[in-house]
C-alpha cells in the first residue's frame, strides 16, 4: 500500500510511463488523465491533494502515456500500455476512472481487457470524434506547431472552463497563458491525433462492467452530448452537471465525491 504520494515509472517497450500512487485503501482505482501539454512526472503531491477522497479507501494510480511516443500511436495503443504497466504492477483488477482522453483511453481498456475493470467511470469524455472535437483539438494542434504557447493556453481556458471562472480569474489569464509552454510539441501533437482518430463507438457494447458516465452539458471542448451518447449506447448512470464545461472535474466541488458515491455502490 502506499500510504505516501509517490512518483514512479514503469518499463513498458523500449521507454517508460510515468505515473503516481497515492492512498491507503484495499482496493485499486487508476484514473487516466487527458491530454495535456504537462507530464505526470513529479506531480504525486498535487494529485493526492486533488483525488485525497479516494485515498481512504483506494490504492490510486495515475497513468501517464507512454514517455516516448511514434507517430500513429493511438488510445487502443495506450490502452495495451496501460495494461502493461498494470499487469507489471500486479494490479489485476481495478476500478477505473478516465477523464477526457483518459476517458477514451478507459473505453479502450475496458473493451480489450474486461477483466481487469471492476467499474467504469468516464468524465467528460467522447466514444467518437464530433466537428466540435475536432475544431478545438485541431488549433490546440496548429498553435502547438507554431509554438504559438499564450494564444494556445488562452483558448484551453476559454474553453475548459466557466463564464463565472473566467470572470473571477479574467485579469490572471493572460499572465498564466504566458508562463506555460510544452516541452515536447512531437508528443504533444501525436496524442492530439489519437483524440482525434478514436471511434469506439461500434464497439462499446461489448462493456460489460458497471458504468458511470459524468460530464456537463456545455462542454466546450468535447459537448455534452458526447458524453449523453455513451451513455445511451450502454444504457448506464448519467449525471451532466448544467452550468460548467470541459474542465467541471476541476471547478465542481462535488465531482470526486459523486464518483466516489458510485464506486461505493
Amino acid at each position: 500500500m502506499a500510504y505516501f504520494p509517490q512518483n514512479k515509472t514503469i518499463a513498458v517497450g523500449d521507454t517508460v510511463i510515468d505515473y503516481a500512487v497515492f492512498g491507503h485503501g484495499k482496493k485499486n482505482l487508476v484514473l487516466l488523465p487527458g491530454l495535456s501539454i504537462r507530464s505526470v512526472k513529479g506531480t504525486a503531491l498535487m494529485l493526492a491533494a486533488m483525488y485525497r477522497v479516494f485515498s481512504k479507501d483506494y490504492t490510486v494510480y495515475v497513468f501517464d502515456k507512454k514517455r516516448v511516443v511514434l507517430d500513429g500511436y493511438n488510445i487502443w495503443d495506450i490502452a495495451d500500455d496501460t495494461a502493461t504497466a498494470m499487469q507489471k504492477l500486479g494490479i489485476n483488477s481495478a476500478s477505473i476512472m478516465g477523464v477526457s482522453q483518459g476517458g477514451m483511453v478507459a473505453q479502450a481498456l475496458a473493451i480489450r481487457y474486461p477483466d481487469f475493470v471492476e467499474k467504469l467511470v468516464l468524465c467528460v469524455t467522447a466514444c467518437e470524434p464530433n466537428p466540435t472535437m475536432e475544431d478545438v483539438v485541431g488549433t490546440w494542434i496548429d498553435l502547438a506547431q507554431k509554438d504559438d504557447w499564450k494564444t494556445f493556453n488562452c483558448l484551453t481556458f476559454e474553453k475548459m472552463y466557466s463564464k463565472a471562472y473566467l470572470k473571477r480569474y479574467g485579469a490572471m489569464i493572460p499572465i498564466v497563458a504566458g508562463l506555460s509552454k510544452c516541452s515536447d510539441v512531437p508528443r504533444f501533437v501525436t496524442l492530439a491525433k489519437a483524440c482525434l482518430a478514436f471511434d469506439g463507438s461500434a464497439e462499446l457494447s461489448k462493456i460489460s462492467c458497471p458504468t458511470f458516465v459524468i460530464g456537463a452539458k456545455n462542454d466546450l471542448v468535447l459537448t455534452g452530448e458526447a458524453s449523453e451518447k455513451i451513455a445511451q449506447i450502454l444504457s448506464c448512470e448519467l449525471y451532466l452537471y448544467e452550468d460548467y464545461s470541459h474542465g467541471v472535474y476541476d471547478e465542481a466541488g462535488d465531482f470526486n465525491q459523486r464518483v466516489l458515491a458510485f464506486l461505493k455502490k
